[in-house]
């Protein structure tokens, strides 16, 4: 295993320990003005999100209305209403997107997908970098926040959806994360730098609670005046 993956996981409370676990589920609430360049509303409320830790799985609760949930994986995300009912399906979902640039809208379908990648990445970090399939280099530090960050270059298998395969991550002299770098390909390769902070400590085990993502330029450099999305975790528990 990479040395700096070693120590993250360590200070994140040990592989062993989120292995000991199924499930994870949080409430998440979200917004920015990305989400309207997609046609959707800006500020999103307070939704039950689950994922599971062996694997690539996420189910939000409720989703679009009351009675509706979505379950997502990889090759397929469904939306079903209160009696298990499928209403929206979408299958092979990555290949929906060709063609979809940084304003084109999505439906409700493409926006659950996007979720389902999205949120499990964000929760299931850094363990899922011990996944089989990763590739894992670690680079030249970088200076942010009067801090040295080691860097983490990743590679991620075909078989794991997220942003993007070829990411950066940035761990902090705590070795916990500090910022996450990818292209946002379902949006036309979006450029983004994305922050995450207020850890919190459930079962010994150590998330963070805000995220903050901004569009990054010329040189990769982050423009954090020009917020793109924001996102909050709350009630964590393992089931």
């Amino acid at each position: 295993m990479n040395d700096l993956l070693k120590h993250v996981l360590d200070a994140y409370g040990g592989l062993d320990r989120w292995h000991s676990h199924s499930r994870l589920s949080v409430k998440s609430a979200t917004g920015g003005p990305f989400w309207p360049s997609k046609g959707i509303a800006e500020n999103h409320g307070w939704g039950n999100v689950t994922i599971r830790t062996a694997s690539e799985w996420t189910r939000i609760a409720p989703y679009g209305a009351p009675d509706r949930t979505m379950t997502f994986v990889p090759e397929r995300v469904v939306i079903e209403d209160g009696d298990r009912q499928i209403v929206q399906e979408l299958v092979d979902p990555r290949a929906a997107f060709k063609g979809y640039g940084p304003h084109s809208y999505w439906d409700a379908s493409r926006q659950a997908y996007f979720n389902g990648y999205a949120l499990w990445t964000y929760l299931a970090t850094p363990f899922l970098l011990a996944q089989p399939g990763v590739e894992l280099t670690e680079g030249a530090p970088s200076y942010e926040d009067g801090e040295v960050w080691r860097v983490l270059d990743v590679l991620l298998p075909e078989t794991i959806a997220s942003h993007s395969a070829a990411q950066r991550f940035y761990f902090g002299p705590d070795y916990l994360l500090r910022r996450q770098d990818y292209r946002l390909d379902v949006s036309g390769g979006t450029q983004v730098a994305h922050y995450v902070s207020d850890f919190v400590e459930v079962e010994g085990l150590r998330f963070p609670s805000k995220r903050r993502a901004y569009p990054r330029g010329e040189g990769g450099q982050p423009d954090r005046n020009q917020l793109l999305v924001w996102i909050r975790f709350d009630e964590f528990r393992f089931d």
